[in-house]
């Protein structure tokens, strides 16, 4: 098998799989719509994070790490965030700092490289009023009553994306009925701030940018005027997309703003859409950090790896049983590897693991998981290969290029295994252990200290008698 295997991506605007041919090999350039930075980042916000990592990697591994720059981006200017701000009675900037820290803390836990490149909506302000004025100035776009809209029939070939009619781009638009807009689907660039709304001076007054003109601004500015590979969620196909295409093309008179666009599917949660009226609303933190679903916490290593069971552009249903399968794989692998004591531990058939065949003479590694990511990133596929990976070594690389460390994975088991210890128990059992030594009752001694070693206990002693001890693995 080859190490630099053809990259076939399945991109939404043919709606087909294509083989990748980027712009210039030398910088393969990547955008992908980042998170609103007004509360913590829910788990279906994470399964962009983890696709488009794992593409970054892959990326990286065929053209080379400084030959790839991949842009998300943080929206820190938004109604969302305002009123949010002013629910807790905090600043704007209070909120989205502490916001983005969780967040970032979050998507390292999930075991993302990060982008190269973060840029900030309010720090790419000057861009996107001078990439209106081009929309302006070439009769794409019109001011009124303060605000910039984009005029949508300007456009001939609006909504080739999502293709979608006029009647239904309107009702999924959600439109707003306003005096000042000329057509229906026409959708602000620009708006006006009050006081005690975060503005910026503009040639149309004090105001704010509309969400989709951020991420046409932030993208040129760091990846050009046109790109490789634009990704997001299916959510984003319409209007955030569509709408951005619109404001990208028009101002900088190109055919396309990016050759390939692609998006991983929805998520829902135990068979049911996500929301707070269910109670089923859960964030990649709230996995992380507290008990609230299985009764448990999760690391980020399990809970990428039961994304990555479902190829990306389906939908996929995040369940408890899932999490659990993922990490009895995890700690299987972590075993071959050598990373992991099961004590003895027995798996049965719950893995699905193959027995090797069709990998050509029951070969599998690193190249077949590599081909199997290089066709549109078939990462179920890529898992299946790697419970026939024999090698411990080339495991541990295959996982690598998921993005799934399973050292890390086993430092998070010692971590919970020392933290379950319960100190008063031990305590109590070495002075039990004191005493039956006093006495010379060396059959009980070594039972207790047998008893402690089965809980991972190592006993030092000394000729006091034993005084330390440490969680062993």
């Amino acid at each position: 098998m080859s190490s630099t295997p053809v990259l076939k991506l399945y991109n939404t605007l043919t709606r087909s799989k294509e083989a990748f041919r980027p712009i210039d090999p030398g910088n393969v350039r990547m955008y992908v719509c980042g998170v609103t930075v007004y509360d913590y980042a829910h788990i279906g916000n994470a399964r962009p994070l983890i696709v488009f990592d794992v593409l970054f990697r892959l990326l990286r591994h065929v053209y080379g790490a400084e030959r790839v720059t991949y842009v998300r981006n943080i929206t820190d200017v938004d109604d969302k965030i305002n009123a949010r701000a002013a629910e807790r009675g905090i600043s704007i900037r209070e909120l989205t700092e502490e916001t983005n820290k969780v967040f970032q803390e979050d998507v390292k836990a999930l075991g993302c490289l990060e982008p190269t490149v973060q840029p900030r909506a309010t720090e790419h302000i000057g861009e996107m009023i001078a990439i209106i004025e081009k929309l302006i100035a070439s009769g794409h776009a019109y001011a009124a009553d303060g605000h910039v809209l984009f005029d949508v029939p300007s456009m001939q070939d609006y909504g080739r994306l999502s293709r979608r009619s006029l009647d239904e781009m309107i009702a999924g638009a959600r439109v707003d009925v306003a005096p000042y807009k000329r057509g229906d689907m026409d959708f602000v660039l620009w708006k006006p701030s009050k006081e005690n709304e975060p503005g910026w001076e503009s040639p149309w007054g004090r105001g704010r940018p509309g969400w989709h003109i951020e991420c046409s601004a932030m993208s040129a500015a760091h990846l050009g005027e046109t790109f490789d590979i634009h990704g997001g969620g299916i959510d984003l196909v319409f209007p955030h997309h569509e709408n951005e295409i619109a404001q990208s093309r028009c101002a900088f008179g190109r055919d396309v703003m990016a050759n390939v666009w692609m998006h991983n599917g929805f998520l829902q949660v135990e068979g049911e859409k996500m929301s707070k009226s269910l109670g089923n609303f859960v964030t990649i933190n709230e996995l992380l950090h507290t008990e609230k679903f299985g009764g448990r916490k999760w690391p980020g290593e399990v809970l990428r790896l039961a994304m990555l069971r479902t190829h990306y552009r389906q939908p996929i249903d995040w369940t408890v049983k899932a999490l659990e399968e993922a990490e009895l794989s995890l700690r299987k692998w972590g075993a071959e590897i050598g990373a992991i004591d099961l004590g003895g531990e027995g798996f049965g058939s719950g893995f699905g693991a193959p027995d090797g065949s069709g990998y050509g003479g029951g070969f599998a590694g690193v190249d077949t998981v590599l081909d199997a990511l290089a066709d549109d990133l078939n990462t179920p596929f890529a898992l299946t290969v790697l419970h026939a990976i024999g090698n411990g070594r080339e495991l541990d690389l295959a996982l690598k290029l998921l993005g799934i460390d399973i050292q890390s994975y086993a430092q998070w088991v010692e971590r919970e295994r020392v933290g379950s210890v319960n100190e008063g128990v031990v305590s109590s059992r070495i002075a039990a252990r004191n005493a039956a030594r006093a006495v010379k009752n060396w059959a009980e001694s070594d039972r207790i200290r047998d008893e402690l070693a089965a809980m991972g206990i190592a006993l030092y002693d000394n000729k006091d008698g034993t005084t330390t001890w440490e969680v062993k693995r």
